[in-house]
């Protein structure tokens, strides 16, 4: 395994290399140009790291029969066959529509064995009236199911900890009695198929303490989620290939669709509270190195089959739950100074701040583009050599997803389950445009966010809204007016200044000028009903009718 980190390593510095040499090219001399080169630097790595991870991935989905086996050894030789082990469901609720909830659970036990599965229902519900209305469709749910003795609801008397709190307080007490647990959100979904496997990996390794496996988005006909998880399918799954090749038994965990073994997780993924006395509130990747450190294995299956999530129904709850991870991602700066930790320890929790941290920079990196050419500086610039490096740029930043789509336009079979090639291939177009109207909506929106985070901002995890709505033009002009702000000054400096430089910043901030009417737009019914007629973002679940689609 280290002569695969040490080839990567070497990979991401070539490819860093590459992209910094081609902006030296075209950036000129002077305080401003060095200051937007360190822009890029900073930004270069995460960039690099996403090119590198993307090509490894797609040559192993592309040169290997079974991608996912080639990335976790474990899963040659683990069956389905009856498990021995006993095997705890618990899904976390917090101020849920438990009635929507509960169907997808009564759906994994019909394909689980009767012995060695049980259910529970980790409620965190602190508001009476939520916790009756929760009681009362438990209690129906109960009572339709011939196995309803395996289903159990656990409520603690003192929600610490949020839901890292809560899954180990389960542990201490009704689950220390399991063998593993599978951990699931509200939004979850999974086969029982897939579950077993998960059994049969920690079964058939003892040196495994949790296995991840990727999680998809459920068919949709909203429009926000559905082209949004179409892209983020493609590429999480070129994605967690290649960082499965070279991370090997340091892999990731996201907190759900997942299942560890519980003797482990208790003894060593226990949380404390960070130095100033505040939670940590993105648990998951901190568990997960905490099982590394102690000499366990914690690796990612990247298969996307059986495993399954809702994603935000508009963009006002995105961005909401962006603010929740950056918040969480940056308390990670507090423990990277701790003695200790592992070099691939400190490069995830690094990776993990380098993924928020990148929005100011990409900001900041913009706004000095801006001033550089507001003042001459890229007159002597040749349109050729500013095309091919932002090319460059583009392309390594927006690889994974190109990878994603590469695999299934060249494989046949691939390409049938999402419609064939021409319904694949529009559906990426969609989502291209798409991302290239979100991204710089939410490169503001991050910064905005982590400028109030470093002057004493505090942010708490809140319930989601997973609900289906349309957004009136009022509330996204109430949300996104910075955007379009600063989208109508900054293009109407640069228009007075430079404009043979426009096409150039409209592929980089264009889409701040469409942030209302983007947030109207992809969050309306009938956009989203006519999407889903023409099979645009379709996922093959929905081709193949396995799923049914939310309105």
């Amino acid at each position: 395994m280290s002569s695969r980190r040490a080839a990567f390593l070497i990979l991401g510095l070539l490819a860093t290399l590459v992209l910094l040499l081609l902006a030296a090219r075209v950036v000129p001399a002077g305080a401003a140009g060095t200051a937007l080169l360190l822009c890029l630097a900073g930004i270069a790595p995460w960039v690099a790291l996403s090119l590198g991870q993307s090509l490894l991935g797609l040559a192993i989905l592309l040169g290997t029969s079974d991608p996912p086996a080639h990335v976790l050894p474990a899963a040659r030789h683990a069956s389905n066959a009856p498990r021995r082990s006993r095997t705890a469901i618990a899904l976390c609720l917090r101020n849920e529509a438990t009635e929507e909830v509960l169907p997808a659970l009564g759906r994994l036990l019909d394909a689980l064995p009767l012995e060695g599965f049980d259910a529970w229902l980790l409620s965190d519900t602190r508001d009476p009236v939520l916790r009756a209305a929760e009681d009362r469709a438990i209690a129906a749910f109960r009572a339709t199911r011939p196995d309803a003795a395996r289903i159990s609801l656990r409520r603690r008397t003192e929600a610490t900890g949020f839901k890292a709190g809560n899954v180990m307080s389960f542990l201490d007490a009704e689950g220390e009695s399991y063998d593993f647990a599978l951990v699931l959100d509200a939004d979850s979904e999974m086969s029982g198929e897939a579950v077993l496997r998960l059994a049969a990996m920690l079964e058939s390794d003892p040196r495994i303490g949790l296995v991840q496996q990727l999680i998809v988005g459920r068919p949709v006909a909203q429009p926000f989620p559905r082209i949004f998880q179409f892209g983020m399918r493609a590429g999480m799954r070129a994605w967690a290939t290649g960082q499965g090749w070279w991370q090997g038994p340091k892999g990731p965990y996201w907190g759900h669709n997942a299942m560890f073994r519980v003797s482990a997780f208790r003894e060593h993924a226990r949380l404390e509270t960070l130095p100033d006395g505040s939670v940590l509130l993105s648990h998951d990747q901190v568990e997960a190195i905490r099982l590394h450190e102690a000499g366990w294995e914690v690796w990612c299956w990247p298969e996307e089959r059986g495993s399954m999530e809702g994603n935000p129904p508009a963009l006002p709850e995105f961005l909401a739950r962006d603010e929740r991870w950056a918040a969480g991602n940056m308390q990670y700066l507090a423990l990277l100074r701790r003695p200790g930790l592992g070099f691939m320890a400190r490069w995830q929790l690094a990776q993990a701040i380098l993924l928020f941290l990148c929005a100011p920079l990409w900001a900041l990196a913009f706004l000095l583009a801006l001033g550089i050419a507001a003042t001459g500086g890229f007159d002597a610039v040749a349109g050729r050599d500013l095309i091919l490096v932002m090319l460059a740029w583009w392309v390594a930043a927006y690889s994974p997803k190109l990878a994603g789509y590469a695999q299934v336009l060249l494989r046949r079979r691939e390409a049938e389950r999402y419609g064939g090639r021409g319904r694949c291939l529009l559906g990426a177009l969609a989502e291209i445009l798409f991302t290239f109207v979100l991204a710089p909506v939410s490169v503001v929106s991050k910064t905005r966010f982590l400028l109030a985070l470093a002057f004493g901002r505090r942010s708490s995890w809140l319930p989601q809204n997973r609900t289906a709505r349309g957004v009136a033009w009022r509330d996204a002009a109430r949300l996104l007016w910075p955007q379009e702000v600063a989208g109508l000054v900054l293009f109407a400096i640069l228009a007075a200044t430079a404009p043979r430089l426009l096409p150039f910043a409209v592929v980089w901030a264009g889409g701040l000028l469409l942030a209302i009417p983007f947030c109207v737009l992809s969050s309306s019914p009938g956009f989203g009903r006519w999407l889903a007629r023409r099979g645009i973002a379709a996922t093959p679940e929905e081709v193949a009718g396995r799923a049914a689609i939310s309105p």
